[in-house]
C-alpha cells in the first residue's frame, strides 16, 4: 500500500476515533443526568472517552509532526516534494545559464560584426554566400 493511501486510512481512523469519543462523553453526560444515574456507568464512560480523547491526541500529533516535516522541505519517508524542489531550482538554473548564454552569444557576434571579422548573418532560412 502507498505512503499517501496509509496516512488517508490513518485520518479515517482517527476520525472514527473521535466519533467514539464524542459518544461516550455523550453517554457520560446522559448517564448522570437522569434521576438515578449509576455512578459506576458514569465513570465507565468518562474513561472510554479519555482513553480515546488520548489516543486521538497522539495521533493526531503524529499528523501534524508529518506535514511539518513536508511543509518545511526536510527529507521524509514517502515524498518526493524535496526532490521536486531541488528538480525545480535546478531547471530554473539551467533556463538562466541558456538565457545568458544567448546574451554572451550575441554579444560576441556583435563584436566580431564590428570588426569586421565576421559577415552579418542573413535572415533566418536564407543561405549565406561565399
Amino acid at each position: 500500500m502507498t505512503a499517501p493511501m496509509e496516512r488517508i486510512q490513518t485520518l479515517d481512523a482517527i476520525e472514527k476515533d473521535i466519533i467514539l469519543c464524542l459518544q461516550s462523553a455523550g453517554h457520560a453526560l446522559m448517564e448522570l443526568s437522569k434521576d438515578k444515574s449509576s455512578l459506576k456507568q458514569a465513570e465507565s464512560h468518562s474513561n472510554q472517552f479519555l482513553k480515546t480523547l488520548h489516543h486521538v491526541e497522539s495521533k493526531l500529533t503524529e499528523q501534524i509532526n508529518y506535514l511539518t516535516q513536508v511543509s518545511t522541505g526536510q527529507p521524509h519517508e514517502g515524498s518526493g516534494y524535496a526532490s521536486q524542489k531541488v528538480l525545480q531550482m535546478a531547471w530554473h538554473r539551467l533556463e538562466h545559464l541558456r538565457s545568458r548564454v544567448n546574451e554572451l552569444e550575441r554579444i560576441k557576434n556583435k563584436q566580431l560584426q564590428s570588426r569586421g571579422i565576421m559577415r552579418p548573418a542573413p535572415p533566418m532560412g536564407q543561405p549565406m554566400n561565399q
